[in-house]
């Protein structure tokens, strides 16, 4: 499958939203990173903010729940035109249900997992989701650095997906640069979340088909891709 980036809208201007979305217009989503200072100790913004960005853009959302009780609140991010819903492995209290519910709804429905918490026990969940998100930083806060220690998790969890045979987006968020989304694509990432490094440029959608570039040719070398081509 082709590689996509996703800029994370947690870099941009909040003042400025629906330009901020139309600056980067040539990205495949946009990752919008919900937090409630619970599961994580910082605040964004929840179900109001995604209509309004649904109504102001036409990229899809990819809404990334850092919260408590998603398996309550995830479905309303659905109905307010999310078009991928991820929750949290460890937050989550029935993610089979969670995730179906979220597919009956029309949306693909993707788990997260925080640095410390391994894939393998997830290994029977997988054909029920439709992206597997490896976080490569704590979640919590932008601009953090890239943790290298990931990119085993990565190749671990890509191995699972080829084992299965799974058609399963495989997705990473968390310090992914210029400097880092090659790492990412070669061990088996083809989704990769990111916000400064697009934000932060002058140009964001001249960063966005800068880090596409870098990252297919870097997937496209790759020992997993080499049934994928």
């Amino acid at each position: 499958m082709a590689v996509q980036i996703n800029p994370s809208i947690l870099s941009a201007d909040f003042a400025r939203l629906a330009e901020e979305a139309d600056a980067v217009s040539g990205a495949d989503w946009l990752h919008v990173d919900v937090m409630d200072n619970h599961f994580v100790p910082n605040l964004t913004l929840g179900v109001p903010v995604v209509e309004s960005l649904r109504r102001a853009t036409d990229t899809p959302l990819d809404c990334h729940l850092m919260i408590d009780e998603p398996d309550r609140w995830a479905p309303a991010f659905v109905d307010a035109g999310a078009g991928s819903v991820t929750f949290h492995a460890e937050a989550a209290a029935a993610p089979v249900r969670l995730a179906r519910e979220l597919r009956a709804k029309g949306a693909r429905a993707a788990m997260a997992l925080k640095p410390a918490t391994p894939v393998e026990p997830y290994e029977d969940l997988l054909p029920e989701l439709d992206m597997l998100l490896v976080m490569t930083v704590e979640p919590g806060f932008g601009g953090q650095a890239f943790l290298d220690i990931m990119l085993p998790k990565i190749r671990r969890t890509r191995e699972l997906i080829a084992k299965h045979g799974l058609e399963l987006w495989l997705q990473v968020d968390g310090g992914v640069s210029a400097q880092t989304i090659e790492r990412c694509a070669e061990a088996g990432a083809d989704v990769f979340v990111a916000g400064s490094a697009v934000y932060g440029a002058e140009d964001p959608a001249a960063a966005v088909r800068a880090l596409r570039a870098q990252a297919t040719a870097a997937s496209e070398g790759a020992a997993w891709a080499a049934g994928c081509h």
